[in-house]
Parts: C-alpha cells; sequence; structure tokens
C-alpha cells in the first residue's frame, strides 16, 4: 500500500514538474515574441535611461493627457475614446513605467515620481502645455500630484470615476473586509506566478468590456507578465500615493468635470466586501460624497452621476468621458491658458 501511494505521489510530483517546465518555456517564449506580435503604440521616449510609451494623435490645443488608473492597460485603457477626442484636439495616453511597452521604474513606486516621470514624457516627446488631464481611478490623485509639481502647465481637467485620497479610511469604516482585500492584493499572486505561464494562460479568456477593441485586449495579454510587476508596485505605494495627492485639493477655477459611477455593487462585490443591503448602499453615497468633495476643488465644476454604469466609464459610457472631455477642451479655449489658485 506504501509503495502505491509513494508511485502515485512521484507520479503526481512529476506530472507537476512536467506542467510547470512546459509553462514556463511558452511564457518565455511569449514574452520574446510580444514585441512582433504588438508593436509600440505610438513611440518609446528617453527619459534619462528609462523609455517610456506615450501615443499621441490629432492636431490642437490644449493637448489632452490621458492617465489610466491601476490597471494592466496603460495607454490602451483609452482606445475607445482616444481617437475620438483627437478628432478634437492633441491627444496624449502614455503607460506608467512597467505597464505595457514602458521600462520598469525604480524599485518603489511614489506618486511625485510618477508625475516626475510623466513631466519629462511630455518634454522629450515634444508635447507643449497647456495641458487637459484626464485621469480615471488612480489616475486621478496622479493628476493632483501632477498639478502640485507643474500646475502652470495644466489647464483643465476631467475626473473619471476618480479616486479620492480619503478613500481608504473612509470605506474602512463602512466595509471593514476592504482593508482585508487590499492587504491580501491579489496583483501580488499573480506576479509571483507569471513565470509559470499560468497568469498568462487565465487571462486569454478574459472577455473585453463594451467598446474595448479586441487588438488592445490581445496587446494587454501578450505584454501581461511585464504589466502585472509594474501594478503591482504601484499597489504597493496605493497608501502613500493617496497621501501624497491629498496635500493638494486646490484647482482654482480651472474647468473641471467629475464623473461618478453610481451602478449598484454588484452581488459579487457585495459578498466580497461582506455587505449587506444597507451598506452596499452607504458604500455608493460615501463615493458620491467624495466626489462632491472633489467637484469643490475648482470654482469652476460640474460634477456628473452616471447610474447606470460602474467603474471603467471610458468603456461603459465612452460617449459622457469624450463630452466631458471635450467641454472642458472648449473652456479652455474660451478662457485662454489661465488659472488662479
Amino acid at each position: 500500500m506504501k509503495r502505491w501511494i509513494l508511485r502515485i505521489a512521484v507520479g503526481f510530483g512529476s506530472l507537476i514538474a512536467i506542467v510547470l517546465l512546459t509553462g514556463s518555456i511558452w511564457e518565455r517564449v511569449s514574452r520574446s515574441s510580444a514585441a512582433k506580435d504588438f508593436p509600440v503604440a505610438g513611440k518609446l521616449v528617453d527619459i534619462g535611461g528609462r523609455r517610456i510609451q506615450i501615443d499621441c494623435r490629432g492636431e490642437g490645443s490644449p493637448t489632452v493627457v490621458l492617465v489610466s488608473g491601476l490597471d494592466v492597460g496603460g495607454s490602451l485603457s483609452w482606445t475607445a475614446v482616444h481617437d475620438s477626442i483627437a478628432r478634437t484636439t492633441r491627444t496624449c495616453a502614455y503607460s506608467r513605467a512597467g505597464i505595457m511597452w514602458s521600462d520598469p521604474g525604480p524599485a518603489v513606486t511614489s506618486a511625485k515620481g510618477v508625475a516626475d516621470d510623466l513631466h519629462a514624457t511630455l518634454e522629450k516627446a515634444g508635447e507643449h502645455a497647456p495641458f487637459v488631464m484626464v485621469g480615471h481611478s488612480l489616475g486621478g490623485p496622479y493628476i493632483m500630484t501632477y498639478i502640485k509639481y507643474f500646475g502652470d502647465q495644466v489647464a483643465g481637467v476631467v475626473m473619471v470615476d476618480a479616486s479620492h485620497p480619503d478613500q481608504l479610511e473612509r470605506f474602512k469604516v463602512i466595509a471593514p473586509a476592504s482593508a482585508d482585500i487590499l492587504a491580501m492584493n491579489p496583483l501580488k499572486v499573480g506576479a509571483a506566478l507569471s513565470w509559470t505561464g499560468l497568469l498568462r494562460f487565465l487571462t486569454r479568456s478574459t472577455p473585453a468590456m463594451p467598446h474595448q477593441d479586441m487588438a488592445g485586449v490581445h496587446a494587454q495579454g501578450a505584454y501581461i507578465s511585464n504589466s502585472i510587476v509594474g501594478a503591482l508596485k504601484e499597489a504597493d505605494a496605493l497608501a502613500p500615493t493617496l497621501a501624497e495627492a491629498g496635500t493638494f485639493r486646490k484647482l482654482g477655477d480651472r474647468p473641471l468635470v467629475v464623473l461618478t459611477a453610481m451602478l449598484p455593487l454588484s452581488p459579487a462585490e457585495r459578498t466580497m466586501m461582506k455587505l449587506n443591503d444597507d451598506g452596499a448602499r452607504a458604500f455608493k453615497e460615501a463615493w458620491k460624497a467624495m466626489h462632491n468633495e472633489e467637484a469643490s476643488w475648482s470654482s469652476r465644476s460640474e460634477h456628473i452621476l452616471v447610474p447606470d454604469a460602474s467603474h471603467y466609464l471610458q468603456f461603459l459610457k465612452p460617449e459622457l468621458v469624450i463630452r466631458a472631455t471635450r467641454r472642458v477642451v472648449d473652456s479652455v479655449r474660451a478662457t485662454g491658458h489661465h488659472s488662479s489658485e
């Protein structure tokens, strides 16, 4: 009996070893072919020993800068709106350090470092202020940090269901389980297993969101092993990033549009955060209240609630993001590049 158990254990271990070996070989081959299969969108610019990818289209001023949230899409997070906005004015999307085609950044990510990278990227790419900055999710705090240090360049802002600097503390009161979810950080698991090919295999079947082109989905999948490491660095720095952004909440009279996704939490989200009906409603009300605060940061702001969409508004409601951006662009053109803080 013991002999059979030993044989089964050895056989099972050998099978796992074969799977891991095969997966790791597939992973290495896939990484090496990614650049050939999915060449750089736009161009890579050297910012001092590191290259950052930026994709600028269209003509006109002000230049719109699209800043993605905490995800692995980088510049591809804006494919549903990029061309439409570029028909109105110059529009740039980019990928932060370690995401998609961009080279890795320092070992520790900081909001100031992200702002410095973007400033250097725009400068080296030959893009000129004034800028209208459009930020999704964590892109909102990154924009506020950019304005803190380079405010003379930014003439207008669009917040696309953007993060709030106080959200960790406020959500912890309503949904204590949210802190546990952040602590577990599934990105760590994905990054740790990326060498095995398992992450690439699991993400192959990821469905596209509405208005998301499949070419972008496949490109994200090709670079997932790189991008997840960059995203993990940003996730690890989430608390200090929000804290840094929270030190600057004054947009003066810059035109500002705040878009808030108000679709009720899904059953899966409620289960994950251990929320009942009252808790789920309180969670969304807190989100709306924080976005009301964001709207108060400018004397020329508009807050638009989107009742029938969730977080990724640029894919779920691209026309709203396009319209909000064009509204801010028109306002900047009408008043000139001037802001009082």
